[in-house]
């Protein structure tokens, strides 16, 4: 008895890549390597398994490449202003009073609420002194802070401007408490000489 097989019973064998295309789960490739002769149907379904597998690699590739191109859309709206009004500036410095502007007189009338007595005792020896006529308001003038010491630039629409362009306003402060001692300069002007010349206005307080 002869135990080698015929070859017509050989060619009956499904082959490595059928058994592979019937166990797998890519959409449409059982039906290509079936079992049996080849047929239209398997004819069709192979152009089309090619087909879409070209068309997925070439999008692919174009949105591979898309993606390094960094590509990018930057939207700009720019408005221009016909006129523009300058903003309130408000300059609060924590040491409210110059000492190189003290006098003996303002240390007579202040230097207690300054609490300066003690720290300055050679301007504040009043035993022979003869106390002067004092004006809390000429004295935050004159010993409150220069805004042409405090600002170093100044441009506005496309012009320098200087302390001279401003005007400067010295509060009270609050009821109770020294005059000036927490917002000794506030400055806040209205300066807009590009279109008419006009006197700065105070706007803080």
């Amino acid at each position: 008895m002869d135990l080698k097989e015929s070859p017509s019973e050989g060619s009956l064998q499904p082959s490595s890549i059928q058994i592979f295309a019937n166990t797998s789960t890519l959409h449409g490739i059982r039906h290509i390597f079936v079992y049996g002769p080849l047929t239209v149907r398997r004819v069709l379904w192979a152009v089309a398994f090619v087909g879409s597998l070209g068309l997925l690699l070439v999008e692919s590739s174009e949105r591979v490449s898309y993606y390094f191109s960094y590509q990018h859309v930057t939207k700009v709206d720019e408005v221009v202003a016909q006129s523009l009004v300058f903003p309130a500036v408000t300059l609060c410095n924590l040491n409210g009073f110059r000492f190189s502007r003290l006098t003996t007189n303002d240390l007579y009338h202040a230097g207690e609420l300054l609490a300066l007595l003690d720290a300055l005792q050679q301007k504040a020896n009043f035993k022979h002194y003869k106390p002067k006529h004092f004006s809390m308001l000429e004295f935050l003038h004159r010993v409150g802070h220069d805004l042409k010491d405090m600002m170093l630039y100044c441009k506005f629409k496309g012009q320098e401007c200087g302390h001279q362009d401003f005007t400067t306003r010295r509060g009270c402060g609050a009821p109770g408490s020294l005059a000036g001692s927490t917002s000794v300069l506030a400055v806040g002007c209205l300066w807009s000489s590009l279109e008419k010349p006009r006197v700065p206005e105070c706007c803080g307080g």
